[in-house]
């Protein structure tokens, strides 16, 4: 059988409201943006090969060149994240019981996502990864699998600890309300995932750092081992921003603006309750909520999401951002 190349997205993501619940049988409100994807092109070839972009390429123009690479890139690329998603992806046609005929093919990935700023830029390759190989193979899985696919290539290929807001937005784009109820989840594997319609979440900003000042939050907290332990604060949190999404859902449904604005702001003041957050992102958030507009994390740092209200309190968040190098962006949901 003859296959042409196949070219497939994945994009950006703002986490909204309930974040960080979504490990911890949470609600979450995410977003998807589009201003920034995954892109991945797959062909047959002869020998299967996953070819490296150029953050994984270790060629650099000076010593300063790959000190500013690596701090700001990390110091892995995409390809053991792509070969671990192939893994998976084997190993789940195995369990299906689906036979996958002897063909090979080759790999490449782009990917315009700023890195290490919590906006999912290895999930939407690992996504953008998957619907190729369900393209070349023919091969459907449900949307709900293909996230749990794409964490598990995370978590259990690489030893990643994240959870599945991500990979739920990637996989339905739109807008998405998320209920990772335990019960549920123990019972068929995946939560409750509500699209909502996008048309009812307007003037949203995105900001994140250009920098390479501060980025994602380092300083975890060992939140999950206190959890575990069944710390009060900290399982109070996690219900507190659960119920944070389940408001957020019904002000976005009913128009509550004033609301939401209240949400976006409650879910990051809760957040210096519970971890360390460094000096950076919290710099980012009071520069904005001193334009006027609302602030919370996109995910774990380094980039921020909330409400403006018209275009001279934009331009003015624009112009107050940039002065600590952050740039700010109106996300193309759809």
């Amino acid at each position: 059988m003859k296959c042409h190349m196949i070219e497939t997205y994945a994009y950006a993501r703002a986490g909204l409201l309930g974040n960080p619940s979504d490990g911890y049988f949470g609600k979450t409100i995410s977003l998807l943006v589009r201003n920034f994807r995954a892109r991945v092109l797959l062909y047959p070839s002869a020998r299967l090969e996953i070819r490296p972009a150029k953050s994984d390429l270790p060629v650099f123009d000076s010593l300063d060149d790959l000190y500013n690479s690596t701090r700001w890139r990390g110091y892995y690329g995409g390809i053991r994240i792509v070969q671990a998603l192939i893994v998976r992806f084997l190993d789940y046609c195995k369990e299906q019981g689906i036979e996958l005929p002897e063909r090979n093919f080759t790999l490449e990935y782009e990917s315009t996502v700023p890195l290490r700023l919590g906006m999912g830029g290895s999930s939407a390759i690992i996504t953008a990864a998957l619907r190729a190989l369900m393209q070349y193979y023919s091969i459907e899985i449900p949307l709900p699998i293909q996230a749990n696919l794409v964490l598990e290539t995370e978590t259990r290929e690489l030893g990643v600890s994240a959870g599945l807001q991500d990979r739920v937005i990637q996989a339905y784009g739109g807008v998405v309300y998320m209920d990772f109820n335990e019960e549920l989840m123990k019972r068929q594997g995946y939560g409750h995932y509500e699209s909502l319609d996008p048309a009812l979440l307007d003037r949203v900003y995105v900001a994140y750092r250009t920098s390479l000042s501060e980025g994602t939050e380092l300083f975890h907290n060992n939140v999950r081992d206190r959890w575990r332990r069944g710390e009060p604060l900290v399982v109070e949190a996690m219900q507190t921003w659960a119920t944070y999404a389940e408001q957020g859902r019904a002000a976005i449904l009913a128009g509550e603006r004033q609301k939401l604005h209240e949400l976006i702001d409650a879910n990051f003041d809760l957040r210096t309750k519970i971890y360390q957050i460094g000096e950076g992102n919290l710099e980012m958030i009071r520069v904005a909520r001193e334009c006027g507009v609302c602030a919370n994390f996109a995910g774990s740092g380094g980039a921020i999401v909330g409400l403006y209200e018209d275009e001279a309190q934009f331009n003015a968040l624009q112009a107050a951002l940039a002065k600590i190098q952050v740039a700010v962006i109106r996300p193309k949901i759809v």
